[in-house]
């Protein structure tokens, strides 16, 4: 087996002829991301580089609440990052939308580590914190999405709602379809991360294991499981989530809370 490549820091400097290329593009077509782009590039070294001195210390730690703590912190900066993407001002959507991933994100990466993958202990920081990752990253994306979309198909379908009410239908019945609609925008980029895993791309677990010289055939067990995972996280958070906060988009006498503006 060949020794893992490693990669200096003059190399990861050449890298950023990438983010010069990203840039240029801006310019030239005038898309006015290049403060995004510069901004995402600093955070990226920034964010990683404290992540891995964080992680370093953590696993040689080995410490169950210090693993816990860096779960906490993952999943608050995910709800604020949901929190940028999701701009509604008259819904309360917070504090339900991180208990929702706070609960779910620990169960299923519990399951993951103690049951199926069976390590000993379950909070072992070289799995539970790396697999936690995954799951918050790919449901946080999945559960703006699904907010967004119910937020706006709500406004959208809001005489078509109003109507269903007036005739007898309770909130749940009136807005049905928003709430498919919700929730399947959200679970679309898992599944279809699904139908083309391994034939269209390889995904970062399973290339960084192999790239550590793992086995290919052990290190795509362990991509099947995440791909899995991921699914299931994206599914419970989502539709959790929406239900609660659909409900709160009515009054206590089932009346249509959300005006046709977010403001």
């Amino acid at each position: 087996m060949s020794p893992i490549v490693e990669i200096s820091l003059w190399q990861l400097v050449l890298g950023l002829v990438f983010i010069l290329i990203a840039q240029i593009a801006s310019l030239v077509y005038q898309l006015g991301l290049n403060r995004d782009i510069a901004v995402g590039t600093v955070r990226t070294f920034a964010q990683l580089f404290l992540m891995g001195y964080v992680l370093t210390f953590i696993f040689q730690l080995e410490n169950l609440w210090g693993t816990l703590g860096i779960f906490v912190i993952m999943a608050v900066a995910a709800i604020f990052i949901v929190q940028g993407r999701v701009k509604e001002k008259q819904i309360s959507y917070l504090l339900p939308s991180f208990l929702t991933m706070l609960i779910s994100y620990f169960v299923t990466t519990l399951f993951v580590t103690g049951l199926i993958i069976g390590v000993t202990p379950w909070w072992e920081p070289r799995y539970f914190i790396p697999i936690t990752g995954m799951v918050i990253g790919n449901s946080m994306s999945a559960l703006a999405i699904s907010l967004e979309r119910l937020f706006k198909e709500i406004r959208q379908q809001k005489g078509l709602i109003e109507t269903r009410l007036c005739l007898g239908a309770n909130y749940k019945e009136a807005s049905s379809k928003m709430f498919k609609d919700a929730v399947t925008a959200g679970m679309i980029p898992s599944i279809n991360a699904m139908m083309g895993v391994g034939l269209v791309f390889l995904p970062g677990m399973m290339t960084g294991q192999i790239l550590a010289g793992a086995d290919p055939l052990q290190a795509i067990r362990y991509q099947i499981i995440i791909m899995l995972m991921l699914v299931g996280s994206t599914a419970t958070t989502s539709i959790i989530t929406i239900l609660i906060v659909r409900k709160r988009c009515f009054g206590r006498g089932e009346e249509l809370l959300l005006s046709t503006s977010d403001k």
